[in-house]
């Protein structure tokens, strides 16, 4: 049995501790692999005769939904680090909301600037030091600090507030590999609803790693070796400052191989699948989106069929991943909010399965995940302004 939070409630800036109902949650053991037990929750098993076997509840981390949407008053936002492409993405999907008032928002580049594109209130950009971060939370002015930032460069914010209880999101690696308790990695397909519905410090996966993740979980208990992710990802990933890899003539007609091993994005996603997995990633000419194809071995003999029903099941009710038979298309993802998985192809031997799965790297890989865990930690429905397809 675990707890499930049904929401927050709001006095003045203050979270105060959210109140907990039971949720009846069938989690399957855990695969261990390499000496390593996986940080994801399991979909059913397979039986002996290599046929899924029958489940109650297919899905052992169902979405909140409106089970969690007890908060209706709306939560104050500042959004530090805004001048990024998540970060505009971020706001647009902010302006949507009905329940997101964003209030502030940093960048030294922009600083006096009007923000475009937001229309529920003028808001000019400000260059907020972690002196005016703690001032403003002092004084309840926030509910919820977004850090866009780049790695390595949050965490004197998150210092100044270290007594405070706003929700913190960052967006950055720098807290994904915390080992202290005190924060959640969240991609909320993948982690227990209910932990990230009372977190206050959340730390969102990568882009690459949300979608090899999703595209490798549901087989974690059927393992034979070690998984191999080829990514390729539209030049936005590479950021707004100038380098190789959003070199626009350089990647006319070509390929742009780079961090052959050692990817900070491979050992996030070997981290929090508890397994080893090789990461091979590679920028492209279009501008978003992320194609992965992921060769894993297995430990036993199984068939296309079956593996596609394992995703089916594992995933059932997300209305952010999408299962589809044949290998989905870069192009169909772009601008989309959702993950999609297909392909399946599995060889002679029937322990190896290639599978595919696109992202957009800036909504599902950044800004979207960003807002589902906002939602989910600020007691409104984890949807509640995500535009569903």
């Amino acid at each position: 049995m675990l707890s499930a939070t049904c929401g927050v409630v709001r006095i003045g800036a203050r979270r105060v501790a959210p109140r907990a109902a039971a949720l009846a949650v069938t989690c399957r053991p855990r695969a261990s692999f390499g000496g390593i037990t996986p940080n994801i929750v399991h979909g059913r098993a397979i039986a002996t005769t290599g046929r899924p076997s029958n489940a109650l509840n297919t899905n052992p981390n169902p979405p909140l939904g409106k089970k969690n949407a007890s908060n209706e008053v709306p939560s104050r936002i500042a959004l530090i680090g805004a001048r990024g492409y998540t970060g505009q993405a971020l706001i647009d999907l902010l302006n949507d909301h009905p329940n997101m008032d964003l209030r502030h928002v940093s960048s030294r580049e922009l600083v006096g600037q009007e923000l475009k594109g937001y229309t529920k209130r003028k808001i000019i950009y400000e260059s907020l030091s972690p002196e005016d971060v703690a001032r403003l939370d002092k004084d309840g002015q926030v509910d919820c600090w977004v850090m866009a930032l780049p790695n390595k460069t949050c965490q004197p914010f998150v210092e100044a507030l270290s007594q405070s209880s706003s929700l913190i999101i960052d967006l950055s690696a720098d807290y994904r590999f915390d080992s202290t308790g005190k924060w959640t990695y969240s991609c909320p397909e993948l982690v227990t609803r209910s932990k990230i519905a009372q977190s206050t410090r959340i730390s969102c996966p990568g882009c690459y790693s949300t979608g090899s993740q999703l595209g490798i979980a549901p087989l974690m208990p059927y393992l034979g070796g070690v998984p191999t992710v080829f990514g390729v990802s539209g030049f936005s990933g590479a950021g707004t400052k100038k380098s190789p890899k959003n070199d626009e003539t350089l990647l006319k007609d070509n390929l742009l191989p780079y961090s052959l091993t050692g990817h900070i994005h491979e050992r996030e996603i070997s981290h929090h699948l508890g397994a080893p997995t090789a990461f091979i990633p590679h920028v492209a000419s279009w501008f978003r989106g992320i194609q992965l194809t992921i060769n894993i071995p297995l430990s036993k003999e199984m068939t296309s069929r079956d593996i596609r029903q394992i995703y089916q099941d594992r995933y059932a009710g997300e209305k952010l991943v999408k299962v589809v038979g044949e290998a989905p298309y870069v192009k169909s993802i772009q601008n989309k909010h959702g993950v999609e998985i297909g392909g399946f192809a599995v060889d002679d031997s029937g322990k190896r399965v290639v599978i595919c799965a696109t992202i957009d790297n800036l909504n599902k890989g950044a800004a979207t995940q960003c807002l589902q865990n906002m939602n989910l930690a600020l007691g409104y429905d984890e949807y509640q302004g995500i535009p569903i397809e």
